[in-house]
C-alpha cells in the first residue's frame, strides 16, 4: 500500500467515500432503494481484499428486510463494484486498489431483536432500599 496507509486507516476511507456517494446518490442501480448505510469496512493487512459490511432499513417500514431484499442490495453492490473500485483509486490515490467484499451487516437487527426481547420481559424495576 502506498502513501502509509494501514488497514484500518484505508477501511475507514473506504467506508467514508462509499456512504458520501450513497448519500450524494453517485450509485444509480435501482437496487439502491431505502435508506442505506456502510457501518464497517475491514481490509486485509496486504490490502488486497475489503470486506465492506452494508446495513439497510428497508423503505421507512419498520419490519427486517426480507432476505430478497437483502441480497437485492448486495447484487448492486456486486454490480457497482467496478465503479467504486474506480473511484477508489482516483479519490485515495493509491497504486493497489483492494477487491471489494461485500456482507450484510446483521448487528443492527440483532440488536432490534435483543431491545424487543429485553422490553417483553416482565422485569419489576429495582425499588429504593429503606
Amino acid at each position: 500500500m502506498s502513501r502509509g496507509y494501514r488497514p484500518q486507516r484505508l477501511g475507514e476511507e473506504i467506508r467514508k467515500i462509499i456512504s458520501d456517494m450513497l448519500v450524494r446518490g453517485d450509485l444509480k442501480d435501482p437496487g439502491f432503494q431505502g435508506l442505506i448505510g456502510v457501518n464497517a469496512v475491514e481490509v486485509t493487512r496486504d490490502g488486497s481484499y475489503a470486506t465492506v459490511y452494508v446495513t439497510a432499513l428497508g423503505n421507512g417500514a419498520a419490519d427486517p428486510l426480507t432476505e430478497e431484499e437483502k441480497n437485492d442490495i448486495l447484487a448492486a453492490f456486486q454490480r457497482s463494484r467496478g465503479f467504486l473500485r474506480t473511484e477508489l483509486a482516483r479519490l485515495i490515490q493509491i497504486r493497489h486498489t483492494p477487491v471489494l467484499l461485500f456482507r450484510f451487516d446483521t448487528s443492527v437487527e440483532y440488536g432490534m431483536k435483543m431491545d424487543k426481547i429485553l422490553s417483553d420481559l416482565d422485569i419489576p424495576e429495582d425499588e429504593p432500599e429503606v
